[in-house]
């Protein structure tokens, strides 16, 4: 994993070590036809290999702090898209039990409903009080939109509610700056990054795509309920290789 001195801010792709991307964490037996659900056990197996490997899991804001000091070579980001209250119930414990920390992407305008945006089962997310004592508890809250929007051909309005308007939202219930965002589905185009760099955000986090690849749009590997050891390992090794290509 490199520790490359860091990039300018905007601009040019960013050599970051590994950034994991997880949704639910439960031991629930209901359909999962997105493939977003890991059980507990098995996130703890995940975050016992990156032990093994001398590896710590960070928040996405902390891997970018220590990569531009050049200390980021034994880290990896972890984070946890939507806000699900079973990151409280399941994610929590475990990454404590390790002594990791995450990025909770919150949906600042669905707060304590459920994932209406999805046409699977209905899951619950988590309230201001639920994120708030997550944020005490040494994690990062960061944004994932107002509504779950698609972003990607967004008009400028649309792109300044759900963008700006989420962090504005966080920033209240949180009192604390809110500087990390998350496109919803890993949608984005020009307009969207730019808006996110705008509404005052330090960066942003797509999905698998490695362009630009640059401080608005960080790629991370998806994580899914099957991955063993070997698949991630496999993913670290795709994402050495991909960031060289």
């Amino acid at each position: 994993m490199s520790d490359a001195p860091a990039e300018p801010p905007v601009g040019g792709r960013m050599a970051l070590p590994p950034v994991f991307m997880y949704h639910s964490i439960s031991p629930s037996t209901l359909p999962d036809p997105y493939r977003l659900r890991v059980h507990p056990n098995r996130l703890d197996r995940h975050l016992r290999l990156l032990r093994r490997l001398g590896l710590r899991g960070v928040s996405l804001s902390e891997l970018l702090r220590a990569h531009e000091r050049g200390a980021a070579r034994r880290l990896v980001g972890l984070t946890f898209d939507d806000g699900y209250t079973d990151y409280v119930d399941h994610a929590l414990p475990v990454l404590r039990r390790h002594g990791m920390t995450s990025t909770l992407y919150a949906v600042a305008g669905r707060l304590g409903g459920t994932n209406e945006w999805d046409d699977g089962p209905r899951l619950g997310l988590m309230d201001a009080d639920q994120f708030r004592a997550v944020a005490a508890a040494g994690h990062e809250i960061g944004s994932h939109t107002m509504t779950h929007q698609h972003l990607g051909g967004a008009d400028a309005e649309v792109l300044r509610a759900e963008i700006g308007g989420s962090r504005d939202a966080l920033q209240d219930i949180l009192q604390a700056e809110v500087t990390s965002f998350c496109y919803p589905y890993g949608e984005f185009d020009a307009a969207a990054a730019e808006a996110v760099r705008a509404a005052g955000y330090d960066h942003g986090c797509v999905i698998g795509d490695y362009r630009p690849g640059d401080r608005y749009t960080l790629p991370r590997c998806y994580v899914s309920p099957r991955d063993t050891f070997a698949h991630l390992i496999a993913r670290m090794v795709r994402h050495e290789l991909r960031l060289r290509l």
